[in-house]
């Protein structure tokens, strides 16, 4: 199982708005493309997005591409895009079994 993390930096006073569109577009449509979310977390002094998601094939370069070409990620309204300053990713290696 492959997990990433990924660290958003929202643009000043859009946190309320990117969850909204997060949760309503990306969450369940990476969902539908094969992707676990394992989690995701506000930081608040940091005004950053946090989460977790796992995929369990060996594509994930390819599942990757495949979500941000998709017809359905081309047309979320709002594109949560917009909300983000700074967008980081890391993979991360797992030292603990899964429960």
């Amino acid at each position: 199982m492959t997990t990433q993390l990924r660290m958003y930096t929202i643009n000043r006073g859009k946190m309320d708005d990117f969850v909204r569109a997060w949760k309503a577009g990306v969450y369940p449509l990476r969902q539908r493309h094969g992707f676990r979310i394992e989690g995701a977390w506000i930081l608040t002094e940091r005004n950053q997005f946090i989460w977790l998601m796992s995929y369990g094939g060996t594509d994930w370069e390819a599942k990757d591409k495949a979500y941000y070409a998709s017809p359905e990620r081309a047309v979320l309204d709002p594109d949560p895009a917009q909300f983000i300053a700074l967008s980081e990713q890391w993979f991360l290696t797992e030292v603990l079994p899964r429960r």
